[in-house]
């Protein structure tokens, strides 16, 4: 029975740790220069209904670290043209799996649905997954444990918020965000998290109150992709939710930046900070590719 990977929500926490051991014995063997063709003659379909530099080649380079090949769809229209079923049934017959960045994640859910074929959200408006879990591998190196843990997000509950609430059901440690009002992630994701046996969830207005005594502080362009029109009156909003060397100083003092990226610095994080030896933003971005080759293994090898 095909298996997808559409949500952190859908993996137990077995399995989360089960694709960070995979991850970092993967990576490892790519820094080696260990050949690694688990995925030998296979190919990934890759539908792009939102454009992006890191999930296109991430998934790329990964399929052909793996021994296979990674086809790039770009479909602006998707579901319009051609209905989501004939989609996924027709690519299900040319590819042993897809990934999908999108925008409504009903979209993605359709898709997997119909596909006969493992599915791998790249990305929805709901949710980003593969970040979460690359991020969460990225603190695990540079920490070597999620003891006590405290992250700290500052700006926009979008997405990645989304993911990062879904990732404290799993793995136990503490989330804060620092948000202006109406601006918070997904309430039944905060409520289901707070109702779990693993981590917790906070929800603060002022940033300085959010990252005292934190770990990591992150953070995501104020105005996300499909949101262009309402970039001027985010600033506006968003103002006072950057962080900069002020904000490090408030965290704890062997705490990390990190920021999915692209950033826009003198928005949501000051150059200073992105430039500075707490910044594992690099990092953190390389290991999107170690995690998701992960996730293809798990899901079209035979691992």
């Amino acid at each position: 029975m095909k298996k997808d990977f559409l949500d952190i929500a859908e993996l137990t926490p077995d399995e989360v740790w089960a694709l960070f051991d995979l991850a970092k014995d993967l990576k490892a063997k790519q820094k080696r220069g260990e050949a690694h063709e688990y995925l030998k003659g296979k190919t990934l379909g890759m539908i792009f209904a939102k454009p992006s530099t890191r999930t296109r080649v991430s998934f790329e380079v990964g399929m052909f670290q793996l021994g296979g090949h990674a086809l790039y769809i770009q479909e602006t229209n998707f579901g319009k043209r051609e209905t989501i079923p004939d989609v996924a049934r027709v690519l299900s017959r040319y590819v042993d799996g897809l990934m999908a960045r999108l925008f409504g994640h009903e979209d993605i859910v359709e898709l997997a649905k119909y596909a006969s074929v493992p599915v791998i959200n790249g990305l929805t408006d709901l949710s980003h997954p593969c970040q979460i879990l690359g991020d969460m591998l990225t603190i695990l190196e540079a920490r070597e444990n999620f003891n006590n843990l405290i992250v700290t997000y500052i700006g926009d509950g979008n997405n990645v918020a989304n993911s990062w609430v879904t990732m404290a059901m799993k793995i136990p440690f503490t989330f804060r965000i620092a948000c202006p009002e109406g601006y918070e992630p997904d309430k039944k994701m905060v409520e289901q998290a707070n109702q779990s046996n693993a981590g917790r969830v906070e929800i603060y207005r002022e940033p300085a109150q959010a990252a005292k005594g934190a770990h990591v502080l992150y953070t995501d362009v104020w105005a996300s992709m499909g949101q262009e029109a309402e970039a001027e009156k985010r600033r506006k909003i968003f103002k006072g939710y950057c962080i900069d060397g002020t904000l490090m100083q408030v965290a704890a003092p062997e705490a990390k930046f990190m920021h999915c990226l692209p950033a826009h610095r003198g928005e949501e994080v000051t150059g200073e900070v992105m430039e500075s030896p707490q910044s594992i933003v690099f990092a953190q971005a390389e290991n999107r590719l170690h995690i998701q080759k992960a996730i293809m293994v798990k899901l079209m090898g035979l691992r």
